[in-house]
């Protein structure tokens, strides 16, 4: 049986249809009333077709986004009337029948197809007209399109898609859980997933060789404009019987694959390889965006017997920039401005370097001739170039890092048309916490310590590496991974170093403490941020603009009302009293 409200797509209306009758549905998008002859513009998801009626009485009461139904013959248009920026202009539609389905109302919240320059609050408030905008509604459909390809790519490399439960039990993953309360289990909570972790690891423990799944993640966390508040959705993977290689070596895949073939032609670099302490050292950051050339340079050892006290025993890094002496004041007192925002109260210390190798600049008269030789061979200083100063107790590298970064972005250094990617690994297993005053994991508390159990019993805990890495690329992490601890005795040292006593480890993660008794299988995984693969290939400036019904920066739901009060038999059903 025919389908009453359209025969057609817009999409499918073509000259080879001129005479013939056909039934489309859609969107009103826009009516025009040209002495007489009325047009109507018909907008569906996959395009636009012009309407046309001689009698003004069969638009009668039509108002724009009304959804309808129009039966007519397709007609050619004269070629002046030809309309390049649609598929269907060279033709309209002559109606003979028009139903209106749902009527809009007069007024509507904002201009549909100017949807995105409208405050983002208003636009999720109203999203289901926002995403009748066929530019905001192509995100999604991007987002369909590449989540399907990355299916049938784990498909085919013989990863199964199982899904793992939403409600589960709290555990200490890095980030605030979210929790929801028990009507059965008086005083008890379920928590829902920072990432499927435990169970996929319990999977590798069942004998699943290889698993994926698109999943969704929730983290209290604060939005940014590359992280979603509330829920987002990675590409977990794991491996049984696998070394970090093998996962590395399919995370490259993924990537390429992926970036290839969505790109829109720009360059996707192979992957560089960089250790923790190699990237810091060189980027000062665990994300480097290596479409930057600029690199560090330690010049600790060379001011370590400075008069200068600003230099004086804390680090020192530098930044060399070729061939921009002649930059204006005010262009080096604007970096300045943006070093003391971003916490370098003194700004940022330069000298530009002349055609006779002088120093031109207030740093200069504190330095000794020692030192301004040491740094033209440390730092290969050249004419005309400029060498920037970072110089910080605690936070010389995260300083230095950003200035590495602003210093890109000002000077153009950035090639828009590339992909660059990175794995870092060897990240340190535990860091100092000097607020909670004791070790504390940097990464997953679950990573193989390198070296094993030895490392442990004969290492201090900051010089131990993890079997951790992450895939970056233009500046952003894009997947974390690690080979997993599967060894009982190894996991029970790993946590009583970060402070976690077997009782706790037996309460916090009981099924796997349980689960490692039973020949549990070297294995490994990764998680792809799905989310932030969509903003980069899309090139848009929030993530939010990826996802179907995002929450708002703030976490709060415009279009639902969430949070919201709940009606008090609900709280006294979960036991729970509102302080």
């Amino acid at each position: 049986m025919a389908n009453k409200y359209r025969t057609h797509k817009c999409s499918e209306l073509t000259e080879k249809l001129v005479d013939q009758e056909v039934r489309v549905a859609g969107f009103v998008e826009n009516i025009r009333d040209h002495g007489g002859v009325i047009f109507l513009d018909l907008r569906d998801m996959t395009g636009v077709v012009q309407v046309v009626s001689n009698d003004d009485s069969i638009f009668d009461g039509i108002t724009r986004e009304s959804s309808i139904t129009i039966k007519g013959i397709i007609r050619k248009r004269n070629e002046e009337d030809y309309n390049s920026r649609i598929s269907t202009g060279t033709i309209e539609l002559l109606v003979s029948e028009l139903e209106v389905l749902g009527k809009a109302n007069n007024v509507l919240p904002f201009e549909v197809m100017t949807s995105h320059e409208v405050s983002e609050d208003v636009r999720l408030k109203y999203r289901y007209l926002d995403l009748r905008n066929p530019k905001v509604k192509k995100s999604i459909l991007f987002r369909v399109e590449v989540i399907d390809f990355l299916r049938k790519l784990m498909k085919e490399e013989d990863y199964l898609e199982i899904q793992t439960p939403i409600l589960t039990a709290s555990s200490p993953e890095g980030a605030r859980d979210f929790i929801v309360p028990s009507r059965k289990f008086h005083g008890k909570f379920y928590a829902l997933p920072q990432a499927p972790q435990q169970f996929k690891q319990l999977l590798m423990c069942s004998g699943f060789d290889k698993y994926f799944q698109i999943a969704p993640c929730f983290r209290d966390e604060d939005a940014r404009s590359d992280r979603l508040y509330g829920e987002f959705y990675q590409l977990d993977l794991e491996m049984a019987f696998a070394e970090e290689e093998d996962i590395l070596k399919i995370g490259e895949k993924i990537f390429t694959e992926t970036f290839k073939k969505f790109g829109e032609g720009k360059k996707v670099t192979p992957f560089t390889r960089l250790s923790f302490k190699e990237s810091m050292e060189r980027f000062g950051t665990d994300k480097p965006d290596l479409r930057n050339p600029l690199e560090l340079v330690d010049l600790t050892e060379v001011f370590e017997e400075t008069t200068f006290r600003p230099f004086r025993g804390v680090t020192v890094k530098g930044i060399v920039v070729p061939d921009i002496a002649d930059k204006s004041n005010s262009w080096f007192n604007d970096l300045g401005d943006y070093a003391k925002s971003i916490g370098m109260s003194a700004g940022i210390g330069y000298f530009k370097v002349d055609d006779d190798m002088k120093f031109v600049g207030p740093i200069d008269k504190f330095l000794s001739d020692d030192e301004r030789e040491d740094l033209i061979k440390v730092a290969k200083l050249k004419p005309g170039c400029v060498i920037f100063f970072i110089a910080d107790r605690n936070n010389a590298y995260k300083y230095a890092g950003e200035i590495r970064d602003e210093l890109g972005r000002r000077l153009d250094l950035l090639d828009k048309d590339e992909f660059n990617f990175c794995i870092v690994k060897d990240f340190p297993m535990y860091e100092w916490s000097e607020e909670e005053e004791k070790y504390i994991f940097t990464h997953n508390p679950f990573s193989m310590p390198q070296g094993g159990m030895d490392s442990l019993l004969n290492k201090k805990p900051e010089e131990v590496l993890a079997y951790q890495f992450d895939f970056v690329c233009n500046g952003i992490e894009m997947a974390s991974g690690a080979v997993r601890n599967h060894d009982i005795e190894i996991m029970k040292k790993a946590f009583e170093i970060a402070g976690y006593p077997e009782s706790e480890i037996q309460k916090r993660f009981k099924a796997l403490y349980e689960a490692f008794k039973y020949g549990a299988p070297p294995h490994a995984g990764m998680a792809p941020g799905i989310d932030r693969i969509l903003m980069m290939l899309l090139d848009q400036e929030s993530i939010r603009e990826t996802v179907a019904f995002p929450l708002a920066a703030s976490g709060a739901d415009q279009l639902m009302g969430a949070p919201g009060d709940v009606e008090e038999m609900q709280l006294r059903e979960a036991h729970i009293k509102v302080r």
